[in-house]
Formats: structure tokens, C-alpha cells, sequence
């Protein structure tokens, strides 16, 4: 992670606000970094038209008919299938859920697996990422496909997929080791859309979303913002607090272009992004 060209930009130790925007506050409950789990349920529904399916990319294995993603979440979930060779390899097991799909699931596996299986597994309906059309259950390609539980091995194109998850916005949601912070047990077949670079500064500092969302609050605009380089861009993020009453102004820094994310909680992240193309011919 590059530091030195983006912490010039900093006056004084504090950020040039550019222009600032006036969000509602509604909107903290949307966008790519919503934290879902049992503190935070889900508490707005989902906008079909963010909704895309499956079968538009016909190329994807669907376990059944009519999954749906959300749509940046899609076309990137085929451009990473492409890239780590696994298009004919895995299957697309579990998209976006409704509330009642969820509450059916919940209730099914209660009742055919037990109540400590499926607090293991199974999130209860508004706590489960799937109704954000945001998380995407994955297995091997098979005859026999565990719906609640699919087998997604750490060897040969599934490893290539874990591998390049990052670099498409893909988290492991559940690992290993972190299931005192999730409330869920490991799921090597569940991958949650974070964004570029989000999933891959998570990566190398091996948190989960709950320890991201909470580290961010220290990147305020007028501190020092997290910041991150590749290849392409610089990349500047930082955290807003909601502001009390009914919006908030979100102040932002001279980019070429950001996207903005509540976080389900309290605020929201800014992500303010160089590219570098552009700077070469300026």
C-alpha cells in the first residue's frame, strides 16, 4: 500500500474538501459496505431494479432457475469465474433471498438439521447478506449439491477463485478464526461484494467486515485517510458520522471519481479514487 503521493495532497494535516454532498440518512442502510449480521439487521428492502439475473450471463452454472444478484455483484462474479478458469467448475448455489425465502430456509433447516446446526450456518431473516443481493453461495460443480452447506474445496480452480477473490470485491464473509466476531462458523462457499479495493485491503490485513467497518471510523475526513495504490489508482477512504436530523453532508476531496456506502450503522465511507491514467496525460 502506497502512501507518499496521496499524504502530499494533506495541508496541514488536513484534506481539501473539493465540494461536499448532502446524502439522507435513510441512505446509511445501502451500498456495497453494509455490515449485516445479528446487530445490524437489514432495515431497508432491496430495490428489484438493482436485481440482475443469472441466466443474463448464461455461461454461469445455476443450482436452480431464476437466481438473482445485484448487478455490479453479477458482472463480477463472471469476470472472476473467468479468471480463476472455473466456469465449468462451480456452481452458483445461493444468490439473493427474500425475507420469506429466508424465513422458509431458516424454519426448513431448524427443523430437518437442529437448532445448533443452523445457528451455526443459517442467519435469521433481516441478518442474512443474501437479501442484500450482495452475497453469492458457491460449490463444486456436482450431481449432489448441499444447498445450506456446499462443498468448495481448497484445491484447483476453487483455490483460484479464493485467490483472485479480492482483486474482482469478493470477501470470504466467514473464515476460519473469526467466529467469535461473525456469529458464524467458517463457510469456505460464502463470498460477499465489498468493491475494489476494500476486499483486498481486508485481505491483507486479515479482517473480517465487522473489523473493517470499525477500523474505518478512525479515517475521518479531517484525520488521516486510509489509503491505498496498484497498479491503476491511488485510492483515498475515510468515514462520515451521520449527522443528527434527517441527512448528512458528506464532505469530499478532489478525486476523479468516488463511491459512497453507508454502513448499516452509523455513517458512511467515502472511497476517492486517482487514476493514474489520466495523470499521465495531464
Amino acid at each position: 500500500m502506497g502512501q507518499t503521493n496521496l499524504a502530499k495532497r494533506n495541508q496541514s494535516g488536513r484534506h481539501i474538501t473539493f465540494k461536499t454532498i448532502k446524502l439522507a440518512n435513510s441512505e446509511i442502510y445501502q451500498g456495497q459496505l453494509v455490515l449485516i449480521n445479528p446487530e445490524n439487521p437489514i432495515r431497508q428492502a432491496l430495490s428489484p431494479g438493482s436485481l440482475m439475473p443469472l441466466s443474463s450471463i448464461p455461461a454461469i452454472h445455476t443450482l436452480r432457475d431464476g437466481m438473482l444478484l445485484e448487478r455490479t455483484c453479477l458482472r463480477q462474479l463472471a469476470e472472476l469465474l473467468e479468471a480463476s478458469q472455473g466456469i465449468n467448475d462451480i456452481v452458483a448455489v445461493s444468490g439473493y433471498r427474500t425475507k420469506q425465502e429466508q424465513e422458509h430456509i431458516y424454519a426448513s433447516t431448524l427443523a430437518e438439521r437442529g437448532a445448533e446446526y443452523t445457528a451455526c450456518y443459517v442467519a435469521l431473516p433481516d441478518r442474512s447478506e443474501h437479501q442484500s443481493g450482495l452475497a453469492i453461495d458457491v460449490g463444486k460443480l456436482s450431481k449432489d449439491v448441499d444447498y445450506i452447506a456446499p462443498a468448495f474445496p481448497d484445491t484447483e480452480t476453487y483455490k483460484a477463485f479464493k485467490q483472485l477473490a479480492a482483486s474482482f470485491g469478493f470477501i470470504q464473509r466467514y473464515k476460519e478464526g473469526k467466529e467469535a466476531i461473525t456469529q458464524i462458523s467458517c463457510e469456505p462457499w460464502h463470498f460477499r461484494y465489498v468493491g475494489y479495493p476494500h476486499a483486498d485491503i481486508m485481505e491483507r490485513n486479515d479482517w473480517c467486515l465487522e473489523e473493517y467497518i470499525d477500523a474505518l471510523k478512525s479515517y475521518t475526513h479531517d484525520n488521516d485517510h486510509l489509503l491505498f495504490e496498484d497498479d491503476r489508482s491511488f485510492v483515498e477512504v475515510y468515514y462520515v458520522a451521520a449527522e443528527a436530523g434527517a441527512s448528512t453532508t458528506i464532505p469530499l476531496v478532489l478525486c476523479d471519481r468516488y463511491i459512497l456506502s453507508g454502513n448499516n450503522k452509523d455513517g458512511f465511507i467515502v472511497t476517492a479514487y486517482w487514476d493514474k491514467s489520466r495523470r499521465a496525460h495531464v
